[in-house]
């Protein structure tokens, strides 16, 4: 049963993108990222069969011991990991594909209030980073990073790594076939456009200084 796959694909999740879990039990004991994830598969599988409020009751329990919201229509595929997990809202439309790893505070958020599809679709093998929102109808292409705090509103195209409010395109070259974790090694352009205007502010007093002289 898919179900049961699923579950199993986060499990070894944890394992893959986690280097703190130990074994088996002390991740079904104490990971709040794991344990929402678990009870969201079968919310969902509640929500599908017409159950909803049965799904949006356990979706609220959960929400009340792991801090971690996941509304019971949203679908997830296999792999998901949610690391810390505190603060994260996921909302009902959103689509998450293969292999995706999100941090704590974490919004995958709608800006209407129409029905229909409103919130982000998240492909395959993306990471997003501590405190992102990714707000709107939206897609993330395959194999993105997004920067923590990062506020994005636009879709992204594959292979992206994406900072800044709102979020940037800064970089197109992350091509692997799996969550890259090093998202502590993004670029920083703010930081270079300050650089580079402090090299120009520089050049310009010297030519002044030899104007001067």
């Amino acid at each position: 049963m898919n179900l049961f796959k699923n579950i199993k694909s986060d499990m070894n999740a944890v394992f893959d993108r986690d280097p703190a879990a130990r074994n088996i039990l002390e991740v079904l004991l104490t990971y709040p990222g794991f344990h929402a994830i678990m009870w969201h598969r079968i919310s969902h599988f509640l929500w599908n069969i017409g159950l909803k409020l049965v799904g949006r009751i356990i979706s609220n329990i959960i929400r009340t011991f792991t801090g971690i919201e996941i509304h019971p229509g949203a679908r997830i595929s296999s792999g998901f990991f949610i690391d810390h997990g505190m603060g994260v809202v996921i909302g009902e439309t959103t689509d998450i594909g293969k292999n995706v790893t999100i941090y704590q505070g974490v919004t995958l958020g709608g800006i209407s209030s129409s029905k229909g599809k409103r919130h982000p679709t998240i492909n395959d093998n993306v990471i997003i980073g501590a405190g992102s929102k990714v707000l709107g109808p939206l897609e993330i292409g395959m194999n993105t990073k997004i920067g923590a705090n990062s506020v994005v509103i636009d879709d992204i195209p594959e292979n992206s790594t994406v900072v800044g409010i709102p979020g940037k395109v800064v970089n197109k070259e992350f091509t692997s076939s799996g969550p890259d974790l090093f998202h502590n090694k993004l670029p920083d352009p703010t930081g270079e456009d300050m650089l580079t205007i402090n090299k120009k502010i520089d050049a310009l007093i010297d030519k002044i200084n030899k104007l001067q002289s």
